[in-house]
């Protein structure tokens, strides 16, 4: 670049950096304003896992809140990862984790919400890519006056004996602190 170049850039970039700057300490012209408003910094929401294949060949993935009129739900996928068939039967495994990522006194109960028809326990065998569904819903109502109970994770496994998946869930359960779970199935009934 010729000297030229190089001195028009700078010049830009001297004209650029002074616009629109005040001296410390200066008032505008038309005297003193109202104290500037502080942007707040945004919060990073936290990031859900890294898709791998654990051990157990179930991996676990979930999808995003879902509200309805004061019903929340999530979609969970169990998807067989691994190249030898796997069983589900039944009910996944769930915990509602604060930001600590500690457990939550949470009433859980198996069955149909207002969010998903529960299609009940049944077996069934997941090949290679193959996935199984269930449904994780709850309601954001304010029965009394107390404290709201929430959560910032979902720990899901395929069953108690599987380490779970901790994804970031923002579970607003209102003052019922109650979830409800579906069976695995590969489609929801209608």
């Amino acid at each position: 670049m010729t000297y030229r170049g190089w001195a028009g850039l700078i010049g830009a970039l001297v004209l650029l950096t002074g616009c629109g700057t005040e001296a410390a300490g200066s008032e505008p012209a038309g005297g003193p304003t109202s104290p500037r408003a502080t942007t707040p910094t945004p919060t990073v929401p936290p990031t859900p896992p890294p898709p791998t294949c654990p051990a157990s060949g179930a991996m676990i993935t979930v999808g995003p809140v879902e509200p309805a009129l004061g019903h929340r739900a999530v979609v969970l996928t169990l998807t067989n990862c691994r190249t030898a068939p796997i069983t589900v039967n039944g009910y996944p495994d769930v915990a509602v984790l604060n930001a600590r990522r500690r457990t939550t006194n949470v009433t859980i109960t198996h069955g149909t919400s207002y969010m998903a028809r529960d299609p009940g326990p049944t077996q069934i065998r997941l090949r290679k890519g193959e996935s199984a569904l269930a449904a994780v819903s709850w309601s954001n109502t304010v029965e009394v006056a107390e404290d709201k109970a929430s959560g910032t994770y979902l720990a899901v496994a395929r069953h108690r004996s599987d380490r779970p998946a901790i994804w970031p869930v923002d579970t607003d359960l209102g003052t019922t602190a109650k979830l409800t779970l579906t069976a695995w199935c590969l489609k929801f009934p209608n």
